[in-house]
């Protein structure tokens, strides 16, 4: 028989995000912001007009309600009677205007859970609670009665009604609904993680989501003497140490596939204390520099874990379950020297317009890999795909002393030419990357480089940016193009990008990454399939490699 929780303090895993005056004005105001686009919805707010905004991410956003936790901080942090009042009118206007189970129960139970955790700080209205809770109580039914079947939604969802359950009793007076999302949670932890820790939808930003509700929900446990097992704290272990090993020297992540940026620090410190994992949060490295998770498909090079380390990740697995996979194989990322220096603009917006930017950001242009063709490894759908998808395949990794070899393959249903790629990183302090094309008939391929500034030039087949020299031998040309960077969604922001084509049958493109510091940057002195000479201020690097062998000299 299930037993009633003793209360305790319900934990805001996403506190810290939400402490802006500044939104909180403007909810007072009836002026909200989301995806860099502001409306003016009054106060209280004509949900209506929400509608006239093209993209209806920005409808789903505000629905959530994440600024009723500034609202929610700015009470607390002044003493204001306003943003009480605010959050109190926009709460009466929403119930009022927007019937029960008006939206998608992943967006009703993201509102779920802010209610709580607001009415958490505001405490209990004696003008609105009564309808709150009632409100509360049919969006929970609804979620439960609705749960994803599987991936990230689902997550959300149970987390949203774990969270309702918890903070609001009345909702569960005999504790019965908050383990039976406890128990649910531990089941899509188990579903939805590659065993190497990789969420099944390959989107590091998804990714990062997930593992903050389990994390939470972990947090929340044990604050209300709930017990989710030994498994749920293995498998999410793992999900940290990718999180963990993803993370940039700068401490964000990675846009890959459908992601923002992001940083972490703060989550993983969370999962360090909550997992006995000390090597999770910043203050003590991981015992491992280079890792490999070879079912998310997803391996990383690293000089150390300082802010200064060299840094390249190498996407080079399944395109990931859903829809949120971008066209990306053997796509890489790489910072240095406290730089980004190569970068994945990451996913800007999910609406198609004219033109169409959710179809550039998904595109294999959009990436740091080879074009065939102009055409998209896996045909373009806005969401999940239509049909066969390209299928990557990693090759055997070498680490041999002053060397650290990366080797992966793409196969695509669009064009016959099949893609390999060769990542060396050399004495911890650049990069060389063979590209190996091969097809039936001359194609045009095209090795594309986004960069992380805007500002860069070329000069014969070297192009240099700040902090970083490329040098691209077996291109007919190298051009500069302008591009994008996504730093959130909505945002964009201009970035260059490199463009080296080559028309063919086959194409072999060696490419030298150094970073640019004040000493001379490495040359690539000469080159040929499988073998390389580069001059450094220390000497000349002989590199050779295979399929299965490499060697430094």
């Amino acid at each position: 028989m299930t037993t009633a929780i003793a209360p305790s303090a319900l934990y805001c895993v996403i506190a810290g995000e939400h402490r802006d005056l500044g939104v909180a004005e403007d909810a007072c105001a009836g002026r909200f912001t989301h995806g860099g686009v502001t409306l003016e919805l009054g106060l209280p707010p004509d949900w209506s007009a929400a509608c006239l905004e093209r993209d209806p991410e920005w409808r789903i956003e505000c629905s959530k309600f994440l600024w009723g936790l500034d609202l929610a901080h700015a009470h607390e942090a002044t003493g204001d009677a306003r943003f009480r009042e605010a959050w109190e009118a926009i709460v009466w206007s929403w119930i009022d205007q927007v019937p029960p189970r008006a939206d998608a129960p992943e967006v009703a139970a993201r509102r779920v859970q802010n209610w709580v955790y607001a009415r958490e700080v505001f405490g209990a209205s004696p003008s609105l609670d009564r309808v709150l809770v009632e409100r509360l109580a049919d969006e929970v039914a609804y979620v439960r009665a609705n749960l994803a079947p599987a991936r990230n939604h689902r997550t959300l969802e149970l987390y949203g009604v774990f969270v309702a359950a918890l903070g609001v009793p009345e909702l569960d007076p005999d504790g019965s609904l908050a383990a039976l999302a406890l128990a649910e949670l531990g089941k899509n932890l188990d579903a939805d993680f590659h065993a190497d820790g990789v969420h099944c939808e390959a989107s590091t930003h998804y990714h990062a989501l997930a593992v903050r509700s389990l994390l939470a929900a972990l947090e929340n446990a044990r604050r209300f003497g709930l017990d989710p097992g030994p498994r749920y704290e293995e498998r999410l272990t793992r999900a940290c140490e990718f999180l963990r090993h993803v993370q940039r020297p700068d401490g964000g992540i990675p846009a890959l596939s459908d992601a923002d940026g992001g940083d972490y620090r703060e989550l993983l410190a969370l999962g360090a204390g909550l997992l006995d994992r000390p090597d999770l949060g910043g203050d003590v490295p991981p015992a491992g520099r280079h890792s490999s998770f070879p079912d998310g498909g997803y391996f990383v090079q690293r000089s150390g874990w300082d802010r200064d380390a060299r840094y390249l990740v190498f996407d080079c697995g399944p395109l990931g379950d859903g829809g949120h996979g971008h066209y990306d194989a053997l796509a890489i990322e790489a910072a240095a020297c406290g730089r980004r220096l190569l970068v994945d603009p990451g996913r800007f917006t999910y609406a198609e317009g004219d033109p169409n930017l959710r179809r550039w950001f998904k595109s294999t242009a959009a990436h740091n890999t080879v074009t065939v063709d102009g055409l998209d490894q896996t045909p373009y759908a806005c969401r999940k795909p239509r049909g066969a998808v390209a299928l990557a395949r990693a090759g055997m990794r070498t680490t041999v002393p002053g060397l650290d070899v990366l080797r992966g393959e793409v196969r695509s249903p669009t064009y016959e030419a099949v893609h390999a790629r060769t990542i060396l990183f050399v004495r911890d302090a650049y990069w060389v990357v063979e590209d190996l094309l091969e097809g039936e008939v001359d194609h045009r391929y095209d090795l594309r480089f986004h960069l992380a500034s805007d500002a860069a030039s070329v000069d014969g087949a070297g192009v240099t940016a700040p902090g970083l020299v490329l040098v691209i031998a077996g291109a007919d040309e190298i051009r500069l193009e302008p591009g994008w960077i996504s730093p959130s969604y909505g945002i964009r922001e201009p970035a260059v990008v490199v463009s080296a084509p080559r028309i063919g049958r086959s194409a072999l493109f060696t490419t030298l990454i150094a970073p640019a510091r004040n000493e001379p940057a490495p040359r690539l002195v000469t080159c040929t399939r499988g073998r390389a000479e580069i001059a450094t201020g220390r000497g000349l690097d002989v590199l050779t490699w295979s399929e299965t062998a490499a060697e430094l000299a």
